[in-house]
């Protein structure tokens, strides 16, 4: 019996499938959880969420960046990006079973029990594990209840820094860029969305938002997936990269929580 976290597959299903396959994985014992984007770049994000889907409470996933693309698609009538590889799902026979239980996936997930924390892009360092799953269900709560509305006014960069005042559309968007699109950020919590290379490409005045020192979620082992350059490492002890770029020629990683062993598997050719 074992739980593994897994970084994002971006439709990856065959690298998907040889990762299980050597991890020996055992649907009736083990537990999957999954770090987000789940679709699009890869050549099988159908079969990615069909498989995910089927697991039900043998498995945990969290919203990413490209899932909530992919729903705000399907709610708005968006039109898709050049490099998107969505269309198998919109057209599917079951592409409203799908999006109705991708709708439903959350922000965050957080045990409280076994101090692990999952989000797709990581928790900013002024929120701790328990506020951010509290700001995350407000996100997911307007999402659920009118995700039209929620789609269409989700994007922007603005504002770019958390306040407790934040009201409407600003404060549900400053959320979901946190969890779903951070990468750099200032002392202050101010977010750099334009940078998305290594550590080493931080604008100046950012870091990466793992490197902060006083961190609020300190004590709660964070899980992250997002940010292939990292290839799977950030230097600290208790936040876990699991983004090792599958989609983009690398690998896809599994992390087993129990002994924090890691387990890759190259990306197909």
């Amino acid at each position: 019996m074992a739980t593994y976290a897994i970084g994002d597959l971006q439709g990856c299903f065959g690298a998907l499938q040889r990762l299980l396959q050597s991890l020996s994985y055992d649907p009736a014992a083990d537990t999957l959880w999954f770090a987000g984007d789940l679709v699009n770049r890869g050549p099988e994000s159908l079969q990615c969420l069909r498989f995910v889907r089927e697991l039900d409470n043998k498995a945990v996933t969290v919203l990413g960046n490209h899932d909530l693309h992919l729903l705000a698609v399907y709610f708005t009538g968006a039109g898709q990006k050049k490099n998107d590889t969505l269309s198998d799902i919109l057209t599917a026979p079951d592409a409203d079973a799908l999006m109705g239980w991708l709708l439903q996936q959350p922000l965050v997930h957080l045990d409280s029990n076994a101090h692990w924390c999952m989000s797709h892009a990581g928790i900013p360092p002024q929120w701790s594990a328990t506020q951010a799953r509290e700001l995350a269900s407000e996100a997911e709560e307007a999402m659920k209840r009118d995700p039209e509305t929620f789609f269409q006014t989700m994007y922007g960069n603005q504002p770019d820094v958390w306040h407790d005042d934040l009201t409407g559309s600003d404060r549900l968007r400053v959320i979901v860029n946190y969890l779903t699109r951070m990468r750099f950020i200032d002392p202050e919590g101010h977010l750099n969305l334009t940078a998305k290379e290594g550590v080493d490409t931080a604008p100046p005045g950012f870091q990466p938002w793992f490197t902060v020192p006083k961190r609020r979620s300190s004590g709660t082992q964070l899980l992250f997936g997002h940010w292939a350059a990292l290839e799977g490492h950030t230097g600290v002890a208790d936040i876990h990269a699991l983004d090792t770029g599958c989609v983009w020629g690398g690998s896809l990683t599994a992390l087993r929580l129990e002994d924090r062993q890691r387990f890759s598997v190259p990306a197909e050719n």
